[in-house]
This record gives C-alpha cells, structure tokens and sequence, in this order.
C-alpha cells in the first residue's frame, strides 16, 4: 500500500509509516490512490470476522508482519461476541442494522481503535521508538483512544475534549482513566477546536520539535490517522456478506448504506469499500442540525461563514470541520483541486464544487439530516415498537427513506447506555441523571446495561478544570516534564 498526500508533495508513505507520521504536506492527510477489488464475495462470505479482517488488510498491501497483525485481531476478544463483533439486527423488511458498539467502550470507534493501539506499539517498539499519541474527542473517540492504550509500551496520549460537549458517560470513561501513560484535557470550546488545535500541533515544526527534545515522536489517534479508516472498511464488507449469507440479497445485488456523520472517517470506509467493488448502491449521509454535510452533498457547497456549532443530543456528530471529507475530494478530483477546495476553506471559510464535481459526488452520496425534535420521536418509535437506538442511530431513520426501495444497512454507532438520559427524555419527556435513566430504561425494555458503563459510576473520577485551547500545548509540555 502506497498512501499519498491529498494536498500534493512528493512524501509517499507505506501504511506503517503513515500510522507513524499521520501530518501530510500543506496541511493534507494520507490517502490510497489504487483501491483493490474484492473478488468474488461468495468465497469471502463464510470468512469469520478475524479472517475477513486478514483478507482485508492482505489485499490493501499493508506491510505488518504476521504477529502484529494478529495481536492487533486479538482485541476483538473484548467484543461482546469475538466470533460475530458486529451483529446484524433485522427491524423492517428492508432495514437492517449493524451494530458496530460491542466493544470494550460501547462505540463503534473501538472496532478501529483497539487493533490500532496494538498495531502503533509493536511498531514503536520495533523501531525503539516512543510516541506522544495526541486525540480530539466529540465522546467516542476519546473512550476508545485511552482503552487502547493504557499502559502499552512506548507510547503516551493526549486526549482532548470540550467540556460540556460530551455526553456524562462518555467524560466519566476519560476522566476515570487511571493509567500513567494517559493525559485527558478538557477545554472552553467545542470539538472543532479541538480537532483545529490537535491538526495545529501535529503540523507545527516547533512543537515537534519540542517533544523531539523529550524524546518522542508526534502521532494521532484520529481519524487523519488512516490506520484507523482500514479497520472501518471491513465491517461494510462484513455487513453486506451476512446479508449475502442469510439470502436476503444475491452477490451483486446492490444495498445502500446509511451513515450518522460527524468526522466523515465512517462514511469514508464505505466509500473505499465500494470503490473495491462492494455493491453499495448510495452511501447516505445523516446529519444532526449541524447539517453541513448534507449541504454539501446537495449543493455543492461547504460554508462555515453561516454556521455556528449546535450543542445537540447527538454530540459525536456535533462537528463543522469534517477531516475526511478531504481524502473523498482527493479521490474524486485530485491533489490539486483539493489543494485549492482546502485553502478555500481556510481562508474564506467555505468553498464550492463545480456542477460538474457535484453531479459526480451524487452519484455515490445522498444526505438527509434530522432536527432534535425528529431525533427524539425516532428514539421512541423505535423503543415502543421493540427496538432501543441512541440518538445518533435514530438520525438515520429519517434518511432511510431517501432513495430506491433497496435493502439498507443502517451503522448503529454508540450503545443507548452512553446516552440514556436523552432516551428518557425522548420517551418520557422529562430529563433525568444517568443512573436513574439507565435504571428506567434498562426496566422498561428489559435492555441489559453493559458492565463496563454500569461500573463507570463506582469509579472516582479526575476531573481536569477546562483550558483555553491555545494552552494545550502548555499543559502537554508540563505534563510531559513529569514523565520519566
């Protein structure tokens, strides 16, 4: 695997070394050019999800030796179910849901996160490396981030979050953290910038340098990493081959998938996996109010001059700056354009596609996008008629009319236990703490409470006083001076 960068340059990296080095010139991110075709999906339907996850990381070239790669697989032992670690719920003739949160933090970033923290390790101790792992969190990444990597060798993180701008379960996961190599920093501001700030860093020469000093290297846990978005190609393979295997579709015959959008590194994976032949028919896009992503599909346009971010019940969607939005404009028009798209967007705060272009991203990308009020009466549709989502699931209801009357596969993202108070709001209409919500759904639905969020309130969290954001890097550079 070759991944090159989307602004231009001549720096082209192997997969390794991009999970390493994850900055690319002028600002981009590190992308695949070449996508590799499936083959005949009859012979991978009966793959386990360890062995398709092989099969996948074979095909796309990257260059990890056998040992990594399965220590990396092996993370999938946390999964509810290591067999099957995103089960496939039927809810309608025609909507299926993947449920992508049975891992160790209830969200779907652990399907990526847990193989990478291993991954990253192994090749920092290969290298006799040590690496500062720096991670913007809306509320999974961040979760997920810290479980991967508590006390592996050779590594340290950083991860940042917007103080109020989480869900309470999904702080209590960070701020309960106990190992040494772990740093959590909450700040005055929202996700954005968060991530501005996290991108900032991670370009700055003087601040590489800095850490050079210390003896460590710069790297990310985001979804700029793209050893995070490998690992989200495999579970739209593995969603369409189980509907292949149950016969509800014939190999070839085409599903849309419907994706609750925030960073854009979800949709990406299916957007990679239908360039590798995949029958995806549309990948659709569902936003929060923070709509500006299906702006962009059905205009053409990207305009942060009109918008400011909602706080919403869906706070892992609550983002404006969509990273991976880039690495789509790469694939579609090349280093150039995207060169000229991204400094657009820097310093007009917007940009906008040629008719041409849009007519082109609408052939692969429909959108639609729910206001709280929508989101809540999907949540209690869905629980009265047998069926408990979290509120980012519950804005794809509304997109899965869009379209032909294809099967749909809906990523169900997060457990309903990282936000059961909005559940209790949407159903009853009354807002309640976390432990009474859990309590009132769990008994309600009979809808189990996963040991590792019923633990979360025994725990004695530390709770970091909020910063401004561009004392980050202070706080990192003092933290560090602590380290041995």
């Amino acid at each position: 695997m070759r991944l090159y960068p989307t602004r231009g340059g001549d720096q082209i990296l192997t997969f390794s070394e991009a999970v390493l080095s994850p900055s690319a010139p002028f600002g981009g991110l590190y992308a695949p050019i070449e996508i590799p075709k499936l083959g005949d999906l009859e012979t991978l339907k009966e793959l386990n999800y360890i062995n398709l996850s092989k099969k996948i990381l074979q095909l796309f070239g990257a260059d990890l030796d056998v040992e990594t790669i399965n220590e990396a697989l092996s993370a999938y032992d946390r999964f509810d179910n290591p067999s099957d670690p995103i089960p496939l719920a039927r809810i309608s003739d025609r909507i299926f849901v993947a449920e992508l949160w049975h891992g160790p933090t209830r969200a779907f970033k652990d399907i990526a996160l847990q193989p990478f923290g291993a991954i990253l390790s192994n090749l920092a101790i290969k290298r006799n490396e040590r690496y500062l792992i720096l991670a913007a969190t809306s509320g999974d990444t961040g979760p997920a981030t810290l479980e991967t990597f508590a006390n592996r060798a050779n590594t340290e993180v950083v991860c940042v979050f917007p103080e109020g701008g989480t869900s309470q379960t999904q702080k209590l996961q960070m701020i309960t953290q106990t190992a040494a190599n772990l740093k959590v920093i909450a700040i005055d501001g929202n996700f954005d910038d968060a991530q501005t700030a996290l991108k900032n860093l991670l370009a700055s020469k003087n601040f590489n340098d800095k850490i050079a000093a210390k003896g460590r290297k710069l790297s990310a846990a985001n979804s700029v990493n793209f050893g995070r978005i490998l690992f989200q190609i495999v579970y739209h393979v593995r969603a369409y081959l189980e509907l292949l295997r149950r016969g509800v579709v014939r190999a070839g015959e085409t599903i849309d998938v419907i994706v609750p959008s925030g960073n854009f590194g979800n949709a990406l994976g299916a957007y990679y996996a239908r360039k590798a032949l995949l029958p995806i028919a549309k990948i659709i896009i569902a936003s929060n109010d923070n709509n500006i992503l299906s702006d962009l599909i059905v205009s053409g346009r990207y305009d942060l001059t009109r918008r400011k971010l909602i706080a919403t019940c869906s706070p892992a969607m609550d983002i404006l700056k969509s990273s991976n939005v880039e690495r789509v404009l790469f694939d579609l028009f090349g280093a150039q354009r995207t060169r000229s798209l991204m400094e657009d967007l820097a310093n007009n705060g917007a940009f906008e596609l040629s008719a041409k272009e849009l007519d082109l991203l609408q052939t692969i990308f429909e959108a639609a996008w729910s206001n709280e009020s929508e989101v809540f009466d999907a949540i209690s549709w869905r629980a009265k008629n047998g069926y408990i989502v979290d509120p980012h699931t519950a804005v794809c209801f509304k997109a899965a009319r869009l379209g032909a009357s294809r099967i749909k596969v809906v990523c169900s993202t997060a457990e309903w236990t990282k936000f059961a108070p909005s559940l209790v709001k949407a159903i009853d209409g009354v807002l309640v703490d976390d432990i009474s919500a859990l309590e009132a759904i769990s008994a309600r639905f009979n809808a189990p409470v996963s040991g590792a969020i019923a633990s979360l309130f025994a725990k004695q969290p530390i709770a970091p006083a909020p910063i401004a954001p561009d004392k980050i890097e202070d706080e990192i550079a003092a933290w560090l001076n602590d380290r041995p």
